[in-house]
């Protein structure tokens, strides 16, 4: 064993993690919980051990072997079994429902719910998500525990138990006061003979298929303190009759919100011990009452979530809440200023989210005597100068309102700040030079009205910084060039300004650099090859710059230090490039155009771990002619953009290798030669566009059978002979075939001549997909339906006017 202590020859009763009995020294405790330990299964010895009490082997790792099916019946003195997060396997074995004496049970795996700003969920689980446990038979596991009083079960699945997993414990397990069941795949109604179960004290339900109402017996609850029925069905309010309860969660945000009706928060004056109150993101109304709270009929809670429950005032409720550490009224209707007496009343809080409302006053002076960690106020109607509370905030957060300026000196109060945005807000002059030399990791001030040039500063002491965001403000003159050696920016985003010159060279000192854009500007440059030593670079839009001359052409035997084996999104649109496009060999080095690293995250973004939320990196690219705001970036989204520039000859071959690519454009040149039929193998291609070229020969009857293929344009050129037919291609308008007057055949009312079968494509097409690059992935090993979606700017509804090309990428 990994002890220092446990060495042959020594009295075992001394090790470490074994107690014995005073009377007989004999094994009544071995506990290797949190060991690290590292086991291709339970060793047998184990069961031997025939006097133990207690065992405990959770938090190690048994590489998702399965438990013995034999042995534990023989520790008939075991009270306390703890097996959790330990990566075990298959079926629960019917020799621990022989354990007549277990007090507590604990079969769970470990992980964290945190809810995500697009009303879902996301969870962090602390093993193996491929291994995980079975029961389909939860009576015969509890019909010997009678004196089970500790039962817990996460993520052990037990839906083959249908509605009767309630019954089984209400009659077999009658001295249960914990129970807890969540990510169980539990289903129908909870019945009401739980409620004979009243020694409960906590009910841990959350992430079921559960339905229901909650059983109105349920109020015989008299120890009951701790109920979370977190994303399940509908429950009721009367369920709060008990007034033992401390926390409370009632939080649904998918699997039918039907919690309903009207809340008055006097109501909570009948609960004294409760500390949490959740109702977020049901159907809600919750109301403030009467006004006439008395401090010691009023609950002290410490955590109150409110988001999304159809509020149109600042509860009064809270004006008496001086131990409170969490506020959440975000997605209300809340109106006018935030009240004074909240700024002097909470004086110890952590959070403070009162995003998504309607507020348009602070209510107290820019320098808040506010102490809290994470300050949320974006979406609202707030003027004047930004508010900066004082002590160790790590994220502020000020987007999407009408502030008009940033308080000076205010570098004093951000010693600690990780995330500071003001996007999308009515900030104007020069940016402010206290931003540099701070802490904070993500620097968002896009959409904006600033101007004069980018302080050298920024650039120079941006030692912790991963994200620096002046996209679409009114910034000019040129980028400094004296980027830290020791720069850790992973995305930077400059487009839609006036910024000239060249890019700055320093740049290749962040090697953590994988998003880069410069677009809408008038930069004037050649092709960055000097980039290709930044080899995280993922996306990389020069586009509508000046930038000039060949890319990646004539290197010689250098011909391997202008390559971007991480790219993924490639747009050097409307610019000045010339001659031929880059060499075989350039396109050959895209490998993440043509492999998936399935270790990689699926979006690429940064993680503040702090509050279990990520900030997207977005990007701007050129599709259908439409600058398009990518809300996040999909690594398995992958673009190539040539177009509006003065390349000519023919197309390389290797460009129809990157197998993985969604979208080709490279319209707008003076490319020759044929369309090469190797296109046929780009399964993936959902938009191409080669118009206003010279493309001469036929077009292959391969691209016809590309399912996924949406937008096609191969207009104005020279192709001849006729269009491909199939269902698919017959989807496609007269427009992206006109100009080439060799061409004949539907859709063009051109008809061809001596027509033959093989113009004929008999390939099935598959669902049509839309044509904005709406792309629906569906995670592996996550356990319950995951998605992830692109969404571009022009499709996203937005709560309030915005700065055209601005959505709010929420965090």
């Amino acid at each position: 064993m990994v002890f220092k202590s446990w060495r042959p020859g020594t009295d075992c009763c001394h090790w470490e993690g074994i107690r014995c009995d005073n009377a007989d020294d004999r094994v009544t405790s071995l506990d290797l919980g949190e060991q690290s330990l590292e086991s291709g299964g339970l060793n047998h010895a184990i069961f031997d051990l025939t006097s133990l009490q207690y065992l405990n082997l959770a938090y190690n790792h048994f590489n998702g072997s399965q438990l013995p099916s034999v042995g534990f019946e023989h520790l008939v003195n075991l009270t306390h079994l703890n097996l959790s997060t330990s990566s075990f396997a298959g079926q629960v074995p019917t020799s621990i429902s022989r354990l007549t004496s277990l007090v507590s049970l604990d079969l769970s795996t470990h992980f964290e719910i945190f809810d995500t700003p697009d009303n879902g969920f996301g969870y962090t689980i602390y093993t193996d998500t491929s291994a995980s446990l079975i029961e389909p038979n939860l009576e015969g596991l509890v019909a010997n525990l009678s004196n089970l009083r500790d039962l817990r079960l996460a993520w052990v699945d037990l839906s083959h138990n249908g509605p009767q997993w309630c019954d089984a414990l209400a009659k077999f397990s009658p001295m249960l006061q914990v129970l807890s069941l969540p990510f169980c795949g539990l289903s129908g109604p909870i019945c009401g003979s739980l409620s004979i179960l009243n020694l409960l004290s906590i009910i841990d339900l959350p992430l079921n298929d559960l339905s229901g109402p909650v059983p109105e017996s349920f109020t015989n609850f008299s120890n009951l303190r701790v109920l979370i029925l977190r994303h399940i069905g509908s429950v009721w309010l009367w369920l709060f009759r008990t007034n033992t309860l401390a926390s409370v969660e009632l939080n649904t945000t998918t699997n039918n919100n039907n919690l309903n009706g009207i809340v008055n928060l006097t109501f909570f004056r009948k609960f004294p011990n409760l500390r949490l109150l959740d109702l977020s993101m049901n159907n809600l109304v919750v109301v403030d009452g009467e006004d006439n709270f008395t401090l010691p009929s009023l609950p002290k809670l410490l955590q109150l979530s409110l988001s999304d429950c159809n509020m149109s005032v600042f509860p009064n409720f809270l004006r008496h809440q001086n131990e409170i550490k969490w506020v959440d009224l975000s997605r209300n209707k809340i109106q006018g200023a935030i009240p004074q007496w909240a700024w002097q009343t909470w004086d110890d809080l952590y959070v403070l989210d009162l995003s998504e409302n309607n507020f348009n006053s602070i209510g107290y002076n820019p320098l808040l005597p506010l102490a809290v960690e994470r300050f949320d106020l974006h979406d609202n109607m707030f003027e004047g100068p930004i508010p900066i509370p004082q002590g160790s905030a790590i994220w502020l957060d000020y987007s999407v309102n009408i502030f008009s300026s940033v308080p000076s000196n205010f570098c004093s109060q951000l010693s600690d700040v990780n995330l500071f945005r003001a996007s999308q807000d009515n900030l104007s002059g020069k940016i402010d030079s206290s931003f540099c030399g701070t802490s904070i990791q993500l620097l968002d001030l896009s959409c904006n009205y600033l101007n004069g040039s980018v302080p050298s500063c920024l650039m120079e002491k941006a030692n912790g910084m991963q994200l620096l965001n002046l996209r679409k403000n009114q910034l000019h003159g040129g980028l400094p060039d004296n980027m830290n050696e020791r720069c850790t920016l992973e995305a930077l985003d400059f487009s839609g300004n006036w910024i000239e010159g060249q890019l700055p060279r320093s740049l290749a000192a962040c090697k953590n650099l994988e998003v880069l854009d410069v677009g809408n500007n008038d930069i004037s440059d050649s092709f960055p090859c000097w980039m290709s030593t930044l080899h995280r670079l993922e996306v990389l839009v020069l586009k509508s710059n000046k930038f000039f001359g060949h890319v990646a052409q004539s290197l010689g035997k250098e011909k391997s230090t202008c390559s971007f084996p991480s790219a993924i999104i490639l747009d050097l649109s409307s610019n000045n490039f010339s001659g031929l496009l880059p060499q075989d060999q350039w396109f050959k080095d895209l490998k993440s155009m043509m492999f998936i690293d399935s270790n990689m995250p699926l979006v690429i973004d940064h993680e503040l771990a702090q509050f279990r939320q990520t900030y997207k990196y977005t990007a701007t690219v050129t599709y259908k002619g439409h600058d398009t705001r990518f809300a996040e970036i999909l690594r398995t989204l992958v673009f190539i953009d040539f177009s509006n520039n003065a390349f000519h000859g023919s197309i390389p071959e290797t460009i129809w290798e990157l197998s993985l690519i969604h979208g080709i454009n490279m319209s707008h040149n003076f490319l020759s030669g044929t369309i090469s039929s190797q296109i046929g193998d780009l399964n993936q291609l959902e938009a191409l566009d080669l118009s206003s070229n010279e493309l001469s020969g036929v077009i292959p009857q391969e691209l016809a059978s590309l399912d996924f293929l949406a937008t096609l344009d191969l207009s104005n050129n020279k192709l001849e002979g006729a269009i491909p037919e199939s269902t698919h291609f017959s989807t496609f308008p007269n427009s992206s075939f006109v100009g080439n007057t060799g061409l004949c055949g539907p859709p063009l009312s051109k008809e061809c001549i001596n027509k033959t079968d093989s113009n004929v494509v008999p390939y099935p097409m598959k669902n049509k997909y839309p044509d904005i690059m709406l792309f629906l992935f569906t995670g592996i090993g996550f356990g319950v339906g995951f998605s992830i979606a692109i969404v571009v700017a022009w499709g996203i509804p937005i709560r309030k006017q915005s700065k055209e090309g601005c959505p709010h990428n929420y965090v």
